[in-house]
């Protein structure tokens, strides 16, 4: 089980702008700050996705956040894009990888691969909107 992940980023605050949108639009907030340089991301009371300034590797690095309902992955591909991210998959159903898999994909900006992805399958209320 995987406990926290931390990202190196060439800028903290533009990072911190862009996740505070992306993430935002799936219940994560920031939790914790150590000065101009570490950001801890979550859902209260823990953080679990830190960027912190250092040297920008992000070949292959591909982070999902897993979320409740397929809104919630349009949700996020909206505010990632409305906050400087760039298309990587909209949002959409990818059977390939699993029957109910819904996901969206967009490059922060320092090029990581950011996901968000539902895994359920469509409720009554969301028939018709995907």
């Amino acid at each position: 089980m995987i406990d926290h992940i931390s990202l190196a980023v060439s800028d903290v605050a533009r990072s911190k702008a862009f996740y505070e949108a992306a993430l935002g639009a799936i219940g994560y907030r920031v939790l914790r700050e150590f000065g101009d340089s570490v950001i801890g991301f979550g859902v209260p009371p823990k953080p679990d996705f830190w960027v912190r300034a250092g040297q920008v590797s992000v070949a292959p690095t591909h982070v999902a956040f897993g979320v409740d309902s397929r809104e919630l992955v349009d949700d996020f591909y909206a505010a990632a894009i409305a906050a400087g991210g760039r298309d990587n998959g909209k949002p959409g159903l990818r059977p390939h990888y699993h029957p109910d898999y819904y996901g969206a994909f967009v490059f922060d900006p320092d090029g990581y691969n950011i996901e968000a992805v539902c895994r359920r399958p469509v409720c009554p209320s969301e028939e018709g909107k995907s």
